[in-house]
């Protein structure tokens, strides 16, 4: 980790096929992070973050590479009150967050041998010492461990807070 972005690198036993499943389908994604993408992954397409009944929609939120199996890359979400409010983060932080620059998230996947793949997830463009990359580099690691628990066994890590397969957005350990 620099101080304007994260790489975490982790190995999955599955194929490109299903990693790329769990990147961009809803029923998975729902499963270990607990939000949904409606999008097409077309290049420029605007994505809409649908987290606990709020949709974050904005015209820069939008996906910026999608190669299928391959590499994935849009503009992280915005901040918006109904997406704070439906997550239980206060104002002020949210504001705070706001105030921050617009991130992107790529994701690289990578075959090594038949039955493993190397993900790796690049997040960057962090304000340096910012709030956002304070919440996301604590978040990352238990995301991407709870969706590798998933493909491999078939259900995510348990988040805090969740007693069901919810996921983990990664705002739980802030302001309620």
């Amino acid at each position: 980790m620099s101080d304007s972005a994260i790489t975490y690198t982790l190995y999955i036993q599955a194929d490109p096929d299903r990693v790329w499943q769990a990147l961009t389908e809803p029923a998975l994604t729902r499963r270990y992070w607990g939000l949904s993408f409606e999008t097409d992954w077309a290049v420029g397409s605007r994505m809409d973050w649908v987290e606990r009944g709020a949709r974050t929609s904005d015209p820069a939120q939008v996906v910026l590479d999608c190669v299928p199996n391959r590499r994935l890359s849009y503009t992280w979400h915005t901040f918006t009150p109904q997406w704070a409010a439906s997550v239980g983060i206060g104002e002020e932080l949210r504001a705070e967050l706001a105030r921050e620059r617009r991130t992107k998230v790529t994701y690289e996947i990578e075959p090594v041998g038949d039955t493993l793949v190397r993900l790796t997830v690049v997040h960057e463009g962090f304000e340096p010492g910012g709030t956002l990359i304070g919440m996301c580099s604590r978040t990352w690691p238990f995301l991407a461990s709870s969706l590798k628990t998933l493909l491999e066994t078939g259900a995510p890590l348990p988040g805090p807070g969740h007693a069901d397969e919810q996921g983990y957005g990664g705002h739980e350990d802030f302001e309620r």
